[in-house]
């Protein structure tokens, strides 16, 4: 619930699931095949390579620091 102090989804919270009913017409399994930005296995978004490695200079530009967490 603390998500949404950053606002609500457009959607309100309730999604009828587009891509899944795509999926049941089309006769699969998964709805991978239907979602519009699929990730792998290991939530790893191909297309872009996201998640990857932040630039300094977009950092710099957005007035962010990166803290690092002591283990």
């Amino acid at each position: 619930m603390d998500a949404f102090k950053y606002g609500a989804p457009p959607h309100g919270g309730i999604a009828f699931g587009f891509d899944r009913l795509c999926a049941l017409f089309g006769g699969t399994e998964s709805i991978r095949d239907y979602i519009a930005f699929p990730k792998n296995n290991a939530g790893r978004d191909v297309m872009i390579d996201a998640p990857s490695a932040v630039d300094a200079k977009q950092l710099d530009e957005l007035g962010l620091k990166i803290k690092q967490l002591e283990a």
